[in-house]
């Protein structure tokens, strides 16, 4: 068997889904991949994706009607999600898009 670097030092990938504990954890680090990265679609369906493994796949596919496969293909590490998709993972995770004016730049 031949292990890469990181397997020998016994170091694992770091999953965000582990952290996210409560609503409030799921809504903040949505919010702040939002703001961090204002137009990376990617990296919102990815974190949002962290958020439906840490709440249960199974459970969320029951609750939007979609199969488990079909969720981690939209929103893993190449998914591109539609906008619809988008909503009803949130609505079935009880999280919710805010939108507000962007401050003027001067």
């Amino acid at each position: 068997m031949n292990l890469n670097a990181a397997e020998k030092l016994g170091i694992k990938p770091f999953d965000a889904a582990g952290y996210l504990q409560s609503d409030e954890d799921c809504a903040q680090y949505l919010q702040a991949c939002l703001e961090d990265a204002p137009g990376d679609t990617a990296l919102f369906a990815k974190a949002l994706g962290d958020v439906a493994r840490a709440r249960g796949m199974m459970q969320l596919a029951r609750d939007t009607g979609m199969s488990r496969e079909g969720l981690y293909k939209a929103l893993g590490e190449n998914g591109n999600p539609s906008f619809a998709t988008v909503m009803k993972v949130l609505s079935a995770l009880g999280l919710k898009l805010h939108v507000e004016p962007q401050t003027a730049h001067v």
